[in-house]
């Protein structure tokens, strides 16, 4: 019975090992059961982002989100300053728009609005000077923290 369970424990460990070693592996170098949550801090206002780094990350953006609480948002990181164009198509509910340059707010889309129905054209919202991130908030939220162009904006746990 002792042998039994010894390599029953045994095969428990190697499983385990196998578990983490792969999560390791596949996660970039750190294993993601100990991965912090990314946030984004504008005046002292933290926000919980889901980071969309990849072209098609970038395409879905919120439009398959229900709702985005207060403390949450989604922040579109690119390689390099452009003129980052967004629209509201598939999108449920409005958002701020918030372009960044570096760590400093370049411009803010106070209120985007999502198309009434599928026939309304989605409104292209394009800043008035290169970005590198922009991060999407719930609707009102810039107004109400009172979030302005030249605000600095702090990053944690993005992975880039």
């Amino acid at each position: 019975m002792k042998k039994v369970l010894l390599v029953f424990a045994l095969l428990l460990i190697v499983a385990g090992a196998m578990y983490f070693t792969q999560n390791y592996l596949t996660g970039g170098g750190s294993l993601s059961l100990f991965k912090k949550t990314p946030t984004v801090t504008i005046a002292g206002h933290s926000f919980r982002v889901i980071a969309a780094a990849s072209q098609q990350e970038r395409e879905i953006g919120l439009s398959e989100t229900k709702e985005l609480q207060q403390d949450q948002g989604m922040i579109f990181l690119f390689d390099k300053p452009d003129y980052y164009s967004f629209w509201m198509k598939n999108m449920k509910f409005p958002i701020d728009i918030i372009y960044i340059k570096t760590d400093t707010i370049v411009e803010i889309k106070n209120n985007a609005q999502p198309p009434k129905d599928n026939k309304e054209s989605p409104i292209i919202y394009t800043p008035v000077g290169p970005s590198d991130k922009v991060l999407e908030i719930q609707a009102g939220l810039s107004e109400k923290y009172k979030f302005k162009n030249g605000d600095k904006v702090k990053y944690e746990n993005l992975g880039n």
